[in-house]
């Protein structure tokens, strides 16, 4: 377990390996990686709800019960996928000060592609791209065996509206961030090629578990 308690939030648009940054730093840096996504899926299966509506009716019910996650003494972590809009931003402030915040910046053509050729196990939100990671089997999960969907918003058509709601809604969030000081931006079109400065700014905060090289 990490020796000092850190927040930090990872920032991105869709497709641009938020999920993947955060886990490698849990596992570096002895963290909790909590996913809004995930807490997403698990209140629904839990509730039985209907997962085409929720995105949109349980919006504000997800501030007031995925907040206190980040404030209960066990959790030195970072949350990826949260906040989205200036409005959650200000929530999370009200209960919270982090201590750093990441954006990643990819090209939106890089997104474009990685987007569309990105298929998803629904039960457990399982992740493939059909050109760099894909499954063993061709259209199956590789642990359950299960078939993998493509969702509605990943598909080609869909992708650019995404990205253009996400470019409108996040720049507040990143305005806000920067002028206190503790936003880090890193670009790039591989996240592999960004990790290693994700991974130093890290290690000037807390002192890693685990080397870059055995990440």
């Amino acid at each position: 377990m990490a020796s000092k308690l850190l927040r930090a939030v990872v920032l991105g648009p869709p497709g641009s390996g938020k999920g993947t940054v955060c886990e490698r730093i849990a596992r570096s840096f002895g963290l909790q990686h909590l996913s809004s996504g995930q807490f997403l899926r698990e209140s629904l299966r839990g509730g039985g709800g209907n997962s085409g509506a929720a995105g949109w009716v349980l919006l504000a019910p997800i501030t007031a019960a995925f907040l206190p996650l980040l404030t209960a003494p066990f959790c030195r972590g970072a949350c990826t996928g949260f906040p989205r809009t200036l409005g959650q931003a200000e929530a999370l402030d009200r209960i919270c000060e982090l201590d750093l915040v990441i954006s990643l910046n990819i090209p939106f053509e890089t997104l474009k592609d990685r987007l569309s050729a990105r298929w998803v196990h629904p039960a457990s939100g399982r992740v493939y791209n059909m050109d760099f990671n894909p499954p063993h089997v061709q259209g199956v999960d590789d642990l359950t065996g299960e078939p993998l969907v493509q969702r509605e918003d990943d598909k080609p058509e869909a992708v650019a509206a995404r990205l253009r709601k996400y470019k409108d809604a996040a720049k507040p969030v990143i305005e806000l961030y920067k002028s206190r000081g503790i936003l880090h931006s890193f670009s790039g079109t591989e996240t592999n090629k960004i990790w290693p400065y994700v991974y130093t700014l890290l290690s000037s905060k807390i002192p890693p578990i685990l080397s870059d090289e055995e990440n």
